[in-house]
């Protein structure tokens, strides 16, 4: 009797093992596919290739051409190493978003260098790592891949006209944002200004955003005129920003409304070809953290 219960106590442990293995590994490591919520048939013209211009002004801090202009600059401020990327556009459509391996899905992942370059984008930091999570809205260049909501979870709405609007998903549904001309709805926060005014009200922050830490954020100063921001973190020299920090900052500089992206060791802003910041990953130095998406600028698809 003793022997068939240690047999069967010992089947039962293996089960579980196999069962805990497979767990972890569907959650971190096997890629899986998703299918959208919603084809948007205007997406793929939208998101057309635009005709590059000859001859762009590049150098190690600015590029130039007929529709796009952009200036890095490096700032100190709050014991953090900043690079603020400003940029005018011509049109919304040099503002676009993009899928690690361009698919939708789970543990499908690549570093923003890698996105970026497959895209030709010009200019690109890490956009909201939708995969690290199964809820909260996910749209990408008009097309609606997640509509399942977070409760009060804070999203910066891009659209088609290039305009920036905050929602709060259990409020705001998903399918009637694409009838309001929304265009991408990226899922991480909090807002960091909205109506010309910091929105972060510091006892409503928790954890690692009452900390410092790596951050990435964008923003909008006014029509076709915007913000990439990123900030290094987790050094001697540069320990990061908390989310209020972030939103001083971003209010400083002269934005509307702007947004808390993914950061940590997702923080990264590429520029011609290159990293600009100082991105730490698993505490290593300049190593990017590999992300489900990025916002760029360019003419690529």
């Amino acid at each position: 009797m003793k022997i068939k219960q240690s047999i069967w106590i010992f089947l039962y442990c293996i089960l579980l093992c196999l069962f805990t293995v497979y767990v972890l590994l569907d959650t971190f490591v096997i890629a899986r596919e998703y299918a959208p919520v919603t084809e948007n048939p205007a997406a793929e013209s939208e998101s057309s290739t635009a005709p590059e211009p000859a001859e762009p002004i590049i150098t190690e801090t600015s590029y130039q051409d007929d529709n796009i202009t952009i200036t890095i600059t490096e700032h100190r401020a709050m014991h953090a190493n900043i690079h603020v990327a400003d940029i005018r556009l011509s049109s919304p459509e040099y503002l676009r978003t993009a899928l690690a391996q361009d698919t939708y899905g789970k543990n499908i992942t690549a570093t923003t260098s890698d996105i970026a370059e497959s895209h030709g984008a010009i200019l690109a930091i890490n956009g909201d790592f939708y995969g690290a999570r199964d809820r909260g809205y996910v749209m990408r260049n008009g097309v609606l891949y997640r509509d399942t909501y977070r409760d009060k979870q804070q999203d910066l709405v891009i659209y088609k006209d290039g305009s920036f609007g905050i929602i709060t998903e259990w409020r705001d549904k998903a399918e009637p944002l694409i009838e309001a001309g929304a265009c991408q709805i990226l899922c991480f926060g909090p807002a960091l200004v909205k109506n010309g005014e910091v929105s972060v009200i510091t006892k409503r922050l928790y954890g690692h955003e009452k900390q410092n830490n790596p951050r990435t954020a964008i923003g909008i100063i006014d029509t076709l005129h915007y913000l990439f921001v990123t900030v290094d973190g987790r050094t001697a020299d540069s320990t990061g920003m908390t989310v209020y920090e972030l939103a001083e900052f971003m209010h400083g500089l002269g934005a509307t409304t702007a947004y808390n992206l993914d950061g940590g060791g997702s923080a990264t802003m590429y520029f011609n070809g290159r990293v600009v910041n100082t991105p730490t990953s698993n505490g290593d130095l300049g190593d990017e953290r590999e992300v489900s998406d990025i916002v760029y600028i360019g003419y690529g698809n």
